[in-house]
């Protein structure tokens, strides 16, 4: 799992990805904590899907700029799939669990 900071990296993550996982956490808050786990230990228990993820407080314009240029809310804790460049589903708060990633994942 990578932290991302910038658009300028997001955007070269999707260019060299077919699909992957990425989460936007709030370093602050306990729901996103829990989503962040329970992402951190989805990717680390699968090897199938790459992964990256934001700090909210600290990559805000990049957060900003993937809720506008993909037309997806922004939430936080939100996990986004991307699919060939765009945004197959998204899911936030406590829907954010090993099971729903996998289940959804593997569609």
């Amino acid at each position: 799992m990578k932290k991302i900071i910038s658009v300028e990296e997001f955007n070269e993550v999707v260019n060299e990805n077919e699909s992957f996982l990425f989460l936007k956490h709030s370093t602050t808050c306990p729901i996103s904590g829990a989503g962040h786990e329970a992402f951190s230990n989805y990717v680390n228990n699968q090897n199938s899907v790459k992964a990256y993820y934001l700090h909210v407080q600290e990559a805000r314009p990049l957060s900003n700029y993937i809720a506008e240029t993909y037309g997806v809310k922004h939430e936080s804790p939100q996990a986004l799939f991307f699919e060939d460049g765009k945004v197959k589903w998204d899911i936030s708060h406590w829907k954010i669990t090993e099971e729903e990633l996998s289940k959804r994942v593997s569609k």
